[in-house]
């Protein structure tokens, strides 16, 4: 599966590495892609492993803002 996530708040590269980093580290996330200039992280996983709610969730710990 493949899921793009709007994510608010991301302005830097270290922004851009906290989220790959969180949810790289969800079992069932096998690539995520993070594109600062349009504030979107595509995430392709499995879904009988991870949901978009801990993905959130991931993004949320890390001090960002997931939308939709």
């Amino acid at each position: 599966m493949e899921l793009t996530l709007e994510v608010n708040g991301m302005t830097c590269g270290h922004c851009e590495q906290a989220v790959k980093g969180a949810l790289e580290e969800l079992e069932g996330v096998h690539g995520v892609e993070v594109h600062l200039d349009s504030g979107k992280v595509d995430v392709k996983y499995d879904e009988a492993f991870v949901t978009k709610e801990k993905m959130k969730d991931a993004i949320e710990e890390q001090g960002y803002e997931p939308v939709g």
